[in-house]
């Protein structure tokens, strides 16, 4: 939505057609310009095919803003209670699926001269959390950004991670209470370790700092891992 509130073309992509029908309707309500894909990140072909449909539809590609990620909701558990097959679908929905839109978009910013890559990460990577395939491939996304960001410097393609702490999301707060936690007690315990004014983030808040990090201003800043997380972090 900002994105396209500052002029961008927007590609909305998500396994859920639907849902990226929603965004896009959103976007063209304010005046914006945005088109919906089908994308199945675990399906290199699909990953491919929204790469090629995005430079068909609008000519080029400027940004990538890749936010894939899941543990509960997947199946995510402790190391000893994790199996094999649950490891690879954390791997592969996580960071796989990162890796593949990179890889594909890479070389259409090469041809144009540069562009912008964010790869969403978790503050998850950076303390305990209790779930290994969460934690390992929010570090991975960290490990890749830093590579893309190194190696195509000399591309001018910017490669950078930001990292949200606990928000008040869907994704974060529907599959706790699907576990049997109450509703209440996860947002009050959630919000209670918050340092800056006691409440959980937003998508808003990660969604402002992908907007600066893709901008213009930004354009000597690649490499970086950016902290959205009131404060949780501080002096770690």
């Amino acid at each position: 939505m900002l994105l396209a509130r500052e002029g961008a073309k927007v590609v909305v992509a998500d396994l859920d057609l639907g849902r990226a029908e929603d965004t896009v309707q959103a976007v063209r309500a304010e005046g914006g310009d945005a088109t919906p894909l089908v994308v199945d990140v675990l399906q290199e072909d699909s990953v491919k095919a929204a790469i090629d449909a995005t430079v068909s539809t609008y000519g080029r590609l400027d940004l990538l803003h890749n936010n894939v990620g899941a543990s509960l909701s997947i199946g995510d558990k402790p190391a000893t209670e994790l199996d094999v097959e649950g490891w690879d679908r954390v791997i592969n929905i996580n960071l796989r699926g990162m890796w593949l839109a990179c890889k594909w978009a890479i070389p259409q910013m090469q041809q144009q001269g540069g562009g912008s890559i964010i790869n969403i990460s978790s503050m998850a990577a950076m303390h305990v959390y209790p779930r290994v395939g969460y934690k390992v491939t929010k570090m991975g996304v960290i490990g890749l950004t830093e590579q893309l960001a190194g190696v195509h410097a000399k591309d001018l393609i910017r490669v950078n991670t930001i990292l949200p702490g606990l928000m008040n999301t869907p994704m974060a707060i529907e599959a706790r209470v699907e576990a049997g936690q109450p509703r209440d007690e996860v947002l009050a315990e959630r919000n209670a370790r918050i340092p800056l004014g006691g409440q959980m983030g937003s998508a808003w808040d990660v969604a402002y700092a992908a907007l600066f990090l893709h901008s213009d201003e930004a354009r000597f800043i690649t490499g970086v891992s950016l902290r959205v997380d009131g404060g949780m972090q501080v002096g770690h």
